[in-house]
This record gives structure tokens, sequence and C-alpha cells, in this order.
């Protein structure tokens, strides 16, 4: 007898745990469309800084044009990850590229959703 009450709360709290766990599946893709960060970024100012990494101290690569759409790849924090191209040498105003690099990063109080 003693086994059969021991064995009855043990399911009651599997059922439980299996009953959260639905529930929680059911919401993630949900709750993952609301917190999917966005493609792409466009620069509303002037001019905005992207940096060789995701710091203030991290060297100023370019700065991007008004109206600049920029792919994101990657975010840290409240910094963006965006992809570089060799055209856009030609828009904003290079400050530092020489390695030819690809990937630079913009703080996001400096972008705003381009979708």
């Amino acid at each position: 007898m003693m086994r059969t009450a021991q064995a009855a709360p043990r399911c009651r709290h599997a059922a439980g745990v299996l009953l959260l766990a639905a529930a929680g599946w059911a919401a993630a893709p949900e709750a993952a469309a609301q917190q999917q960060d966005p493609d792409r970024v466009r620069v509303p100012t002037s001019h905005a800084n992207v940096h060789m990494g995701p710091s203030t101290s991290q060297q100023v690569l370019w700065l991007a044009p008004e109206g600049e759409v920029l792919e994101i790849i990657d975010r840290r924090g409240e910094w963006v990850a965006v992809r570089l191209t060799s055209e856009m040498r030609q828009r904003g105003i290079v400050l530092r590229w020489y390695r030819n690099e690809d990937v630079g990063w913009m703080h996001e109080s400096t972008v705003e959703d381009a979708d």
C-alpha cells in the first residue's frame, strides 16, 4: 500500500511536467516569431558608425550613409553584426577598411528595422 501511495504523487507530478512542457512547446513558435530579429536594418540618420567589433572602443571601419540597408548576420547584446560588401565602399565614408572586412558591428540605437 505504501508503494501505491508514493507512486500516485509521482504520476501526478510527471503528468504536470508533461502538460507544462506541451504548453510551452505549443507557445514556442509564436514566441519565436515575436522575438525574431529583423533580417535587415536601415540607417535613419545622416551617418552611422560601423565598427570592427561590438564595442565603441573598436575602430570605425565605415560611416554608413542615411538610408543604407544592411543585412543582419549576428547579434551580441545591443550590437548588430552586418554584412559589408565592396560596393559599400562607393557609398558613405570609408575610415579604415584595409583588410577587406566583410562584417561590421553597429549599435542597435543607430539603426531601425528595414523590413
